[in-house]
């Protein structure tokens, strides 16, 4: 197995995130024979690579796959912070009681400080800094969510004050709370001293090999991938949303869609600080280098939130934050970059992290990261690691994946309503109601005689044809025109326009078809083909 260097690496979203255009990635060869290992990591993120880091640094061997290979996944697509849950901590204490509230505040401060640690450890040059984060209002006014926030932050004794405003600013925000020493980065080049601490301990890193199956007994497990295999005694499932849980963890969390906008503004211009409000939409702000030898930084805001499939033309969502930007913040100038990722909502608020049911005992996952991804993550590895080498560890219950949804129930219900009402599609006509409707390098579903299809055009004119139905559990697929996909809009399992499968928990591709009474130019399949699926 060898690695090679490349530039944006991976990139498998119709859109370019800043990290992505400046950041130099690893590529390894597919696994292609039989592999033994203690452990096997699914997932070459952020969650997957520190867990792996973390074992092999406790003598554990370890195998890494990714289906497309490091940093392909969310971790290039987050903004990269480590500020308070998105979940306040009064709601927590509401739900869970002081105690788990101050075991989420300790897992956040574990998880940031276990970061600045490898940085310095292994020298990575990951942009890390610890700055001040503050929460604000958007109405300019001390609000009760302020004040309930800040009187369990007190309760907890963490290092939070209230300000009159953010110093510094060119807008006045109004009161605020102060969260001292928060931390952001740049996630792809700490991925990538990861990837190059991980090869150096004796990792085996394999991308382009995605993990289709797990089988096994308490001892072992068997991970099956189109062309080889892991044998290992524990797996870790680290892909964002778990491909090997068919259904029960998929109705504890929802897949939302969030938006970034990355704005040049001259250096120095800005207040280094972390900024998030209380608005609905909420809005969350960074600053980033524009890379070596700018002579610019990026002002980095993402927010618009909404339910992953549930929004064919998002485009508008970008000019929603762009538009709160310059409102704000006048000195900002062109548009660099526009993206968007895929983020998991925990019904309860809480991530889930830790072993995946009763029953698999060497099976764990990390998932849930409700906008806090490399918090959460990082917190999952710690975790993850304590698990498996046999320690203890005082957030294994709080996190734990096969915990009863006591708590969020409101949610929950809200959650699986809107889920079941996706599957009404099937029983509607498509979207457009020929295939000549479509524009190139759009798609649309299509009703081809008694069944749905998911039809786009290439830019070359060529059609390519695929069922509409998710390969996880059924739900109709939606075009998404802003990363040229099909997004699921039931549990968030997102397909490349030729149906290939970009985001779990679908393990398989769309089946391919043919529309009737089209010759077809482009790539489609002749009739009666159909893609490889197991």
């Amino acid at each position: 197995m060898t690695a090679a260097k490349t530039a944006a690496a991976n990139d498998v979203h119709g859109t370019t995130s800043a990290w992505l255009a400046t950041a130099s990635l690893p590529r390894y060869s597919p696994l292609t024979s039989i592999e033994r290992a203690d452990v096997c990591v699914i997932g070459a993120g952020i969650a997957g690579l520190t867990t792996a880091y973390m074992l092999l640094r406790e003598g554990k061997s370890v195998v890494v796959l990714d289906a497309f290979g490091v940093g392909a996944g969310e971790t290039g697509r987050t903004t990269a912070h480590f500020f308070p849950p998105d979940e306040r901590f009064f709601d927590i204490e509401r739900s869970f009681g002081s105690d788990k509230a101050a075991l989420v505040a300790d897992s956040y401060r574990k998880a940031t400080d276990c970061v600045e640690s490898i940085v310095r450890t292994e020298h990575i040059d990951c942009e890390f800094e610890r700055l001040d984060g503050y929460l604000f209002n958007p109405d300019g006014v001390w609000n009760d969510i302020l004040e309930r926030e800040y009187a369990i932050t007190t309760r907890l004794g963490l290092n939070v004050r209230r300000f009159e405003r953010v110093p510094g600013l060119h807008f006045d925000t109004g009161p605020c709370l102060r969260f001292a020493r928060q931390g952001q980065f740049h996630p792809l080049k700490y991925l990538d001293g990861l990837a190059r601490a991980i090869d150096r301990l004796g990792g085996r890193i394999y991308d382009r090999t995605r993990a289709l199956d797990l089988r096994g007994e308490q001892a072992r497990q068997r991970v099956a991938t189109e062309h080889g295999q892991v044998d290992a005694a524990a797996v870790v499932v680290a892909t964002n949303t778990p491909f090997n849980e068919r259904v029960l963890m998929h109705t504890k969390q929802a897949a939302y869609r969030s938006y970034v906008v990355a704005l040049r503004v001259p250096k120095d211009a800005l207040p280094r600080v972390l900024l998030w409000d209380t608005g609905d939409p909420y809005y969350y702000v960074r600053l980033a280098s524009a890379g070596s030898g700018a002579d610019h930084e990026l002002l980095i805001v993402g927010g618009q939130d909404h339910k992953s499939g549930q929004d064919a033309h998002p485009q508008h969502r970008y000019d929603e934050i762009e538009a709160w930007t310059r409102q704000r913040f006048p000195i900002a100038g062109e548009v660099a970059y526009r993206w968007s990722g895929e983020v998991m909502e925990p019904s309860d608020g809480i991530a889930f992290l830790g072993r995946s049911r009763a029953g698999q005992e060497n099976v764990y996952v990390i998932t849930g990261d409700s906008g806090n991804g490399m918090t959460h993550c990082t917190a999952g590895a710690i975790l993850v690691t304590d698990l498996i080498v046999g320690r203890s560890n005082a957030w294994a219950e709080l996190y734990s994946p096969s915990r009863k949804m006591l708590h969020g129930l409101g949610d929950f219900i809200t959650e699986q309503a809107n889920t079941l009402a996706q599957y009404t599609d099937w029983l509607r006509g498509g979207d457009v109601e020929s295939a000549d409707q479509i524009a190139s390098g759009e798609g649309a579903l299509l009703r081809d005689g008694g069944r749905l299809l998911a039809v786009y055009r290439g830019e070359d004119g060529g059609l390519q044809a695929v069922s509409a139905a998710c390969t996880h559990l059924g739900c109709a697929v939606h075009w998404n025109a802003g990363e040229k996909s099909w997004d699921c809009p039931c549990h968030g399992s997102r397909f490349a326009p030729d149906g290939e499968v970009l985001h779990g928990p679908a393990r398989r591709a769309l089946t391919t078809a043919t529309l009737e009474g089209e010759t077809g130019a482009g790539t489609h399949p002749a009739a009666g083909e159909e893609r490889r699926t197991d």
